[in-house]
């Protein structure tokens, strides 16, 4: 089993920067794929990063790309959003999710077995 518990929401203004953080415990060193998620009010999830453990490539999709970052701790227990240039659509529940095998072709919430509670980001203009 594993566990996830996100920490470092809160509120920012635009085009300032936050750092969220996701802890891992429980089977930690099964986990191949880690990836970020939001979720906006009346929105589906989207994701917005993710990292294959392995080599450490990342992905991210075009509407964050150049202002998202994900990174994983050496120790491989933590992984990190590093979020700057932050706009108020970027306002939403942030969830960070992993999968046991290597990172797949897709990004979808559905590849994400293991989820975390959420932690809120409010960016403000």
């Amino acid at each position: 089993q594993v566990q996830l518990v996100e920490s470092g929401g809160g509120s920012a203004q635009a085009g300032g920067s936050l750092r969220l953080s996701c802890a891992i415990s429980g089977d930690a060193y099964r986990i191949g794929c880690m990836g970020w998620f939001r979720q906006a009010p009346g929105k589906g999830r989207e994701g917005v990063a993710r990292i294959n453990i392995g080599d450490g490539s990342t992905v991210s999709p075009d509407s964050v790309k150049g202002r998202f970052t994900i990174s994983q701790a050496n120790t491989k227990s933590t992984v990190y959003l590093h979020m700057n240039s932050l706009k108020p659509e970027d306002t939403a529940m942030y969830y960070c999710a992993a999968d046991l095998w290597t990172c797949r072709g897709s990004f979808l919430v559905g590849d994400f077995p293991y989820w975390g509670q959420g932690t809120q980001v409010t960016v403000s203009s």
